[in-house]
């Protein structure tokens, strides 16, 4: 059993997102990653399978992932682990969030601060999530910045920036430098167009639907071969678009 599981890890280490299949003569074991940092998630495998095959009871896979919380560990949105003892084969399937954005979090009732990742479901991830997957070649675009007052920095704040940041298309999200939310709870957006600033004013509401206003300003202005300086979408019904003179 040693030598299998040797050979298990020296294989997923190396791993891919493509599905794999360990056996060891008895067990067999397919494993897929998605888009997870295959060393995280080759290491929770390697944790998993031992469980199962000491127990061999997947009751007892799914406390040890809950009870000692493996999932957020090894930066797992979902999982799903079945096992058919007809054939003697075991399936484990990883998913993992896309990171949106970094943003640095205040600690509840202290000055002391540290770095966090927004992830696509509102949750913070340890950066060192996307120092793995960096390393991995399975994150090479930059990640924008979110600032945020410190009373503000809620599930229900995440959650909802990370919903507006999701409804920007690829070629305009790309753009975004850093997403400022005031005191006020008033939002700005400051977007990079072709290496020169420029800074958005979304107000106090209705950002989800000003993102496609502020989609087809910056295409027309793009194409137009002008970059604005500032974009007012403070209030829907009234954009305005200046230029440095």
């Amino acid at each position: 059993m040693r030598q299998m599981l040797c050979y298990v890890l020296f294989f997923l280490m190396g791993a891919s997102a493509v599905a794999a299949v360990f056996t060891d003569n008895k067990l067999k074991y397919r494993t897929y990653f998605g888009t997870c940092p295959s060393r995280s998630a080759g290491s929770l495998t390697l944790n998993l399978i031992k469980i199962f095959e000491d127990e061999m009871s997947l009751k007892a896979i799914k406390q040890e992932i809950l009870l000692q919380r493996l999932d957020q560990k090894h930066f797992i949105s979902n999982y799903q682990i079945k096992f058919d003892p007809l054939r003697n084969f075991m399936v484990i399937n990883f998913e993992c969030p896309r990171p949106l954005m970094r943003v640095q979090v205040v600690k509840d009732g202290s000055d002391e601060t540290y770095n966090a990742i927004l992830v696509e479901n509102g949750d913070l991830y340890d950066p060192t999530y996307e120092v793995l997957l960096r390393d991995e070649q399975k994150l090479k675009q930059e990640l924008p910045y979110l600032a945020l007052p410190l009373k503000e920095m809620d599930k229900n704040i995440q959650h909802h920036i990370a919903r507006l940041i999701k409804t920007f298309k690829h070629s305009v999200r790309d753009m975004l430098s850093e997403v400022i939310l005031n005191d006020n709870l008033e939002l700005t957006v400051i977007m990079s167009i072709q290496g020169r600033p420029t800074s958005v004013f979304m107000g106090k509401n209705e950002w989800i639907d000003k993102v496609d206003k502020l989609e087809q300003i910056v295409t027309y202005m793009q194409a137009k071969n002008k970059i604005p300086a500032i974009i007012n979408l403070t209030n829907s019904k009234k954009v305005v678009v200046k230029f440095n003179e």
